[in-house]
């Protein structure tokens, strides 16, 4: 059942996602630029938002391109120019022409199995080209989503107000906190990957860059889209190699060197990542360790594909706060941290309040301390006097 809605719930659920994320701009235009109209406001941050991503594209493409036809000459003329003397010795060379000639693929695809296998495999790969060719459906489905993300927008306010009517009375208090602490974990993890994943990608294309990576820039952005979803950023080693092997046989570079070279630019930038930028940005938001954080992707990417492994961390993080809440009876860390910022106000309060008693304090002492003054200029003043 699941599967057959997942084509039509993932519109809606990717439209909602943007229009929580987007919907504090939305009021901050609304309320801080004096908008009347809430549709007005929802417009102009549409038209705002699309406009930013569209000038990071006008701008970037230029580049991506010449990296792209650059990777591609270079690769074509790798394979053109290959010379296998100067990576296998000829005992090796005779040993791979002897097992590929002793290769029976006539008698291997002779087998039932592999025949039926093959038959079986046929039309999936047409249905997937088909599918990929489906291109009208797609813009449908990208239509749909807008309008989906432009009357969530507008309906927000409604939205937060009014959801707990629906809950029954009994369960409101708890409903209520439930959903402020998932609005907590969410609005910390995606706010705060999205800015690591931005620096981790600029990071990744500059040093690309600057060791002469084909398409480095490309590759960097890449690797910063999929550090979106924590450790993704694996899947973009073996390319990297590739590119690695393409730039040695550009250059004339030695292998190894242009390994030695990708492997220090990983090496920097996540070190730079685990140490400055997620405690900084990030913090203890989720509250998991390494262990835990690739069951939780796994799970959930079983379940809901990649939006499930997009939403993982931050639902497991609820879980976890709620086991901790509910049956280790300790407070969720919303409200921990609402009870030390109260203390720091308390805090700070009596600070301004004994900042207040010692300038009053301060203020006597100099009172007393001019009466003092004019107590002795009197003084010296009469005996001035009897004297003269």
């Amino acid at each position: 059942m699941l599967s057959r809605l997942y084509g039509v719930l993932l519109p809606f659920f990717v439209s909602f996602l943007l229009a929580w994320l987007l919907d504090p701009l939305v009021s901050f235009v609304q309320h801080k630029c004096r908008v009347k109209f809430r549709i007005l406001s929802v417009v102009i941050t549409l038209v705002v938002f699309v406009g930013v991503i569209t000038l990071a594209v006008y701008l970037l493409i230029p580049a991506i391109e010449r990296e792209v036809h650059a990777g591609a000459v270079a690769v074509e003329n790798y394979f053109a120019n290959f010379d296998a003397d100067k990576y296998l010795t000829a005992e090796q060379q005779e040993k791979i022409y002897s097992t590929l000639n002793g290769l029976n693929l006539e008698s291997a695809l002779s087998y039932p199995e592999v025949r039926s296998a093959i038959k079986s495999i046929l039309p999936k790969i047409g249905g997937w080209i088909t599918g990929g060719l489906s291109w009208l459906g797609q813009l449908l489905m990208i239509f749909v989503g807008f309008l989906y993300l432009l009357f969530l927008l507008i309906g927000f306010p409604a939205i937060r107000s009014n959801w707990s009517k629906f809950v029954p009375e009994k369960f409101r208090p708890q409903a209520k906190v439930l959903v402020h602490e998932m609005n907590v974990n969410m609005s910390a993890y995606f706010r705060g990957q999205a800015f690591v994943a931005l620096c981790v990608g600029v990071l990744f294309a500059i040093g690309f860059a600057i060791i002469g990576m084909p398409m480095g820039i490309a590759m960097g952005l890449i690797i910063g889209v999929l550090n979106l979803v924590p450790y993704m950023q694996a899947l973009g080693i073996p390319p990297c190699i590739l590119l690695c092997l393409v730039q040695s046989a550009q250059t004339g570079q030695p292998v190894w060197l242009t390994l030695l070279l990708a492997a220090i630019v990983f090496i920097v930038v996540q070190t730079t990542q685990d140490m400055f930028l997620t405690p900084k940005i990030m913090g203890k938001v989720t509250g998991l360790g390494p262990a835990a954080i690739l069951l939780s992707l796994s799970i959930w990417g079983a379940l809901m594909g990649v939006i499930g492994m997009i939403i993982a961390l931050p639902f497991t993080s609820l879980i976890v706060s709620c086991y901790r809440h509910y049956v280790l009876h300790e407070p969720f860390a919303s409200q921990k941290t609402r009870e030390e910022n109260q203390q720091t106000n308390m805090e700070k309060q009596q600070l301004e309040q004994e900042k207040q008693v010692l300038k009053e304090e301060s203020g006597k002492l100099k009172a007393e301390s001019g009466k003092l003054k004019d107590k002795s200029r009197k003084t010296k003043d009469k005996r001035i006097i009897k004297k003269s």
